[in-house]
C-alpha cells in the first residue's frame, strides 16, 4: 500500500518503511507525526483518489532527526553599480520514517453557491438579447429614409455645377486675346533692345583702342628707367 500526502506545500509519495526528508516539522527525535492531507491511497490495482482529500485516511510517521541541508551560496551582483552581496543559506529539514497508512473514503468538496446562481443569470441574458433586435428594426427604416433623401438631394446639387461650367466659356476668349497682346508687347521690347545694343557697344570699342596706347607709353617709361639704373650699378662693382 502507498499513499500521496501533502506537507509543507509539497506532495510526497510514501509507503510503509520509507524514510522521507520533509520541510521542518516541530517535534523531537522519536516523536510520532500524523499527516491528514492524504490525496491518494493505492493498493495494487485499487486506487482511491480524493477530491481533493480522502476523509478518514492518514499517514503516520516517526521523527528520526532534525537537521540542515548543504550550504548554498547566494550572490547578488550588478555590474557598473558597485553592488556585490555574498551570503549563504542552509535549509532546515526533518527526516521521517513512515510507520503506517490508513485508507478512507473520498471527501467531496462543498458545492459552490455562486456556480448555481450563474446559470440562472445566463438564462435571463438571452431574453434581453432577443429584445434588442426588435428595437433595432426602426433604426433600419430610418437609415433607409435617410439614404433615399440623400440620393434625391444629390442630383439637384449637381445641376448648378453644370451651369457654372457653361459660364466659364467667356474665359477662353480672354485667354485667346491675351497671346495677341503679349506677342505685340514682346516684339516692341525686342526691337528696342536691338536698337539700343549697337549704340552701347561703340563707346566700348573706343575705350579698348585707347587702352593699348596708354599701356605702351607706361611700358616705355619703365624700360627707360631700368636701362638708366643698370650702368650705375655696374660702375660701383668695378670700383670695389
Amino acid at each position: 500500500m502507498y499513499a500521496v500526502f501533502r506537507s509543507g506545500g509539497k506532495q510526497y509519495r510514501a509507503a510503509k518503511g520509507d524514510v522521507l526528508r520533509l520541510e521542518k516539522i516541530g517535534g523531537d527525535e522519536g516523536a510520532t507525526v500524523k499527516f491528514d492531507e492524504v490525496l491518494l491511497v493505492g493498493e495494487g490495482s485499487k486506487i482511491k483518489v480524493g477530491s481533493p482529500i480522502l476523509s478518514g485516511s492518514t499517514v503516520s510517521g516517526k521523527v528520526i532527526r532534525q537537521g540542515k541541508s548543504r550550504k548554498v551560496s547566494v550572490v547578488k551582483f550588478k555590474r557598473r553599480k558597485n553592488y556585490l552581496r555574498q551570503g549563504s543559506h542552509r535549509q532546515f529539514f526533518t527526516e521521517v520514517e513512515i510507520t503506517g497508512i490508513t485508507g478512507g473514503t473520498a471527501k467531496k468538496a462543498a458545492p459552490k453557491t455562486e456556480a448555481a446562481e450563474k446559470p440562472a443569470a445566463k438564462a435571463v441574458a438571452p431574453k434581453k438579447a432577443a429584445a434588442k433586435p426588435a428595437a433595432k428594426k426602426p433604426a433600419k427604416k430610418k437609415a433607409a429614409k435617410k439614404v433615399a433623401k440623400k440620393a434625391a438631394a444629390k442630383p439637384a446639387a449637381h445641376k448648378p455645377a453644370a451651369r457654372k461650367a457653361a459660364a466659364k466659356k467667356p474665359a477662353k476668349k480672354k485667354a485667346a486675346a491675351k497671346p495677341a497682346a503679349h506677342k505685340a508687347a514682346s516684339k516692341k521690347k525686342a526691337k528696342k533692345k536691338a536698337a539700343a545694343k549697337p549704340a552701347a557697344k561703340k563707346p566700348a570699342k573706343k575705350k579698348a583702342a585707347a587702352k593699348p596706347a596708354a599701356h605702351k607709353a607706361a611700358s616705355k617709361k619703365k624700360a627707360k628707367k631700368k636701362a638708366a639704373a643698370k650702368p650705375a650699378a655696374h660702375k660701383v662693382t668695378k670700383k670695389k
